[in-house]
């Protein structure tokens, strides 16, 4: 699903910047361009040694920040705080009140994300998708993962993806735990999951964090950026990759799957794994 999904959206960027398509293609006034060249220039030359190492240290880190998320090195939480603690430390930056004004411009974002974490826990605690997940899983064959797909889309178009998904997945392994369904269905319902919650998310900023966090930040307002003109422009990638997604979960998941199983880049967990797993779970 990711490879066809990934070229259509490259695709998608090529065509709406070379025809100007969706407010896309805009070019830099020449003025402002000499305005942020002069800075540059002036910051260059009053630039020292110890701004290069600053420099350094937050690139260093930054790549710190990709690998650990990328590779789960840790939790979530803990890379964020040594990411903090490292970026602090390094550069100098010791009083309170520099620390506060990093978390300033994130203050309205981080207060929708406990929102969604307030409407989650409810979600989940009252089992409120329990109905829809049965219904879904009561279907068979393709039509079961193509339903999971655009349940997780319409949902994670009007509340946050990650959320969407979480609430998903839990109630999918429940499944599992109770001998509903089988590994081999529970792994092809994670891909649909995924990429339904993934990729009809960018029609609203209510779907993806990142989007959310540009909204809600002072920049926002300079360049006229609104909750509508961020779905006007999101929308035809919203289109393609939702149906291409889609495509690839109906037609291309299963029998992809099988194959990469038959030449050994996929195995399958046998019988005892997945009884093991059970009773640990419980």
């Amino acid at each position: 699903v990711t490879v066809p999904v990934f070229i259509c959206g490259l695709l998608t960027c090529i065509l709406v910047e070379k025809f100007h398509l969706f407010g896309y293609g805009a070019r830099l006034p020449e003025n402002v361009r000499k305005i942020l060249v002069d800075f540059d220039n002036e910051e260059r030359k009053s630039r020292t040694n110890l701004d290069y190492a600053k420099l350094i240290i937050q690139v260093v880190i930054a790549v710190w920040l990709i690998v650990g998320l990328a590779l789960h090195l840790a939790a979530v939480g803990l890379i964020g705080l040594t990411v903090i603690i490292l970026a602090t430390s390094f550069t100098g930056i010791t009083e309170e009140h520099a620390l506060g004004k990093a978390f300033e411009e994130a203050l309205p974002f981080t207060a929708l994300l406990a929102v969604f974490f307030s409407i989650v826990a409810v979600i989940i605690d009252q089992h409120l998708f329990a109905p829809i997940i049965q219904w879904v899983l009561s279907m068979e064959g393709s039509a079961q993962l193509t339903m999971f797909y655009v349940a997780n889309g319409i949902l994670s178009m009007v509340s946050d993806n990650v959320f969407v998904g979480t609430v998903y997945i839990n109630e999918v392994k429940a499944a599992l735990l109770d001998g509903v369904i089988t590994r081999d269905q529970f792994d092809m319902l994670a891909v649909a999951i995924n990429t339904g919650t993934n990729l009809p998310s960018v029609a609203t900023p209510n779907g993806q964090a990142a989007f959310l966090f540009a909204l809600t930040s002072a920049i926002a307002p300079l360049i006229r950026l609104s909750y509508g003109r961020m779905v006007y422009m999101a929308l035809p990638y919203t289109i393609v990759l939702t149906l291409v997604g889609l495509a690839g979960i109906e037609l291309l998941l299963v029998p992809m799957t099988h194959w990469f199983e038959a030449i050994g880049w996929l195995t399958t967990p046998t019988a005892e794994a997945i009884q093991a797993v059970v009773p640990a779970a419980h």
